[in-house]
């Protein structure tokens, strides 16, 4: 028997595991891909996010050039963005693994039974696995934590993008698009029938560039033929077609998943754990940075005597959703749900707002570093700085919203 069993070999998964056996804790791993599968997504990042953990050297392309478009023109976020070399990462993690013995096992996971001081984890392959603590990193849906009973309606960020070369450069050379919101290729039609989307993009070098049309969150979510088509089209407005497709990307995710039980003997992180930012879609800083205090909380409960699962998980759970996480959860879920409401001339407005905040604030909201009362006091100043659409659209309440900003107080 060993500490700790991570199901899971994505991102949150190797991010766990390589943070408990960093602490001196005996750890295996499973999952029905092998752990060197190459990762699909592209994972960008700012870059001072990452310099403040001394990983830098784990980004492949940087622009101190940085913009998004909206409906006053561009707005230059004079902050550098990188893209994660999605292999470096993968193989920064796996090596400190496997220099700490860690072995990955391949299958299904299939039934978890939880006993005085382990849990057994039985595949579907006939396999099983002993162990004092269960992660479960599986993903959106995970094979074993369960959620809140809460009737959600889950909105996705939806994206269809494509790395290639074209005949002209979609983007400024040496240029990261954050957001460009910009329609003015679509007619009234098309505006009508489908949510307000948006060019996320970049110059990769060597004439290649990545160019993604994204759904920040709907519900039901922007199909990828809709995005696909959107894509196109705003490419067609500018002159520029593509010449070769090196790679197609769609990606699909939950922005505003329940909550997990937090009382249950297995542990979640990651997406299995709702650690999705609801109102941005990013996740990669937050498991870089909140894996080592759910390491260091099952380390110290371990050493403390031969605790059963529920006391292990407790204790993981709690390091991991502290009541300030929850109440910014609630917040930020709250803040979701007002955006998905907003037309597309009101949404152009907030974003011009939003990113008119200090940078800190702004930085500090996208990242999830603030604290509770440095969030609303964000929240407080975007709202004194909106033109009055904006104050009208946040003022107005829908059927979600005030449960929402009620679990943001009582959480």
């Amino acid at each position: 028997m060993f500490d700790a069993l991570v199901i899971g070999t994505g991102p949150a998964g190797l991010t766990m595991a390589a943070a408990l056996c960093a602490r001196g804790l005996s750890v295996q791993g499973l999952s029905p891909k092998p752990p060197t599968e190459p990762w699909v997504n592209t994972f960008g990042i700012w870059e001072d996010e990452l310099d403040a953990l001394g990983l830098t050297g784990l980004l492949s392309h940087r622009w101190p050039y940085s913009v998004s478009y909206f409906s006053q023109g561009e707005v230059n976020h004079q902050r550098t963005y990188g893209l994660l070399d999605k292999r470096k990462l993968q193989s920064y993690f796996l090596e400190d693994c496997q220099k700490h013995g860690v072995r990955w096992h391949q299958g299904h996971a299939a039934t978890l039974d939880h006993h005085s001081h382990h849990s057994s984890v039985t595949t579907h392959e006939g396999d099983q696995f002993q162990a004092r603590v269960v992660i479960d990193a599986s993903g959106h849906q995970p094979v074993f934590v369960k959620r809140s009973l809460r009737k959600t309606t889950v909105a996705y960020q939806a994206a269809y993008g494509i790395v290639g070369r074209f005949t002209h450069p979609p983007i400024a050379q040496n240029q990261f698009v954050l957001m460009d919101y910009r329609s003015d290729h679509l007619t009234a039609a098309d505006k009508a029938q489908d949510p307000p989307t948006f060019l996320y993009a970049m110059d990769l070098g060597n004439d290649v560039f990545f160019v993604e049309e994204t759904s920040l969150a709907a519900a039901p979510p922007v199909g990828f033929d809709v995005l696909e088509r959107r894509l196109h089209q705003r490419l067609q407005a500018r002159g520029v077609e593509v010449v070769e497709t090196h790679e197609v990307e769609r990606c699909l995710f939950p922005m505003n998943l329940p909550m997990p039980d937090l009382r249950q003997p297995v542990i979640g992180f990651g997406g299995a754990a709702s650690m999705v930012h609801p109102a941005s879609g990013y996740m990669i800083g937050s498991l870089l940075r909140r894996s080592p205090d759910v390491a260091d909380a099952i380390a110290m409960a371990l050493v403390m005597g031969n605790p059963s699962p529920q006391t292990l998980a407790r204790s993981a759970w709690k390091a991991l959703w502290p009541q300030d996480q929850l109440r910014k959860y609630y917040l930020y879920r709250f803040g979701l749900e007002k955006l998905m409401r907003f037309e597309e001339a009101r949404l152009h407005h907030f974003f011009e707002t939003f990113f008119s905040l200090p940078q800190e604030q702004w930085t500090g909201f996208l990242a999830n570093t603030l604290t509770t009362p440095e969030l609303v006091q964000a929240m407080i100043h975007l709202f004194a700085l909106a033109p009055n659409d904006v104050r009208w659209g946040l003022m107005k309440f829908a059927e979600r919203e005030a449960p929402l900003l009620w679990r943001s107080i009582t959480a």
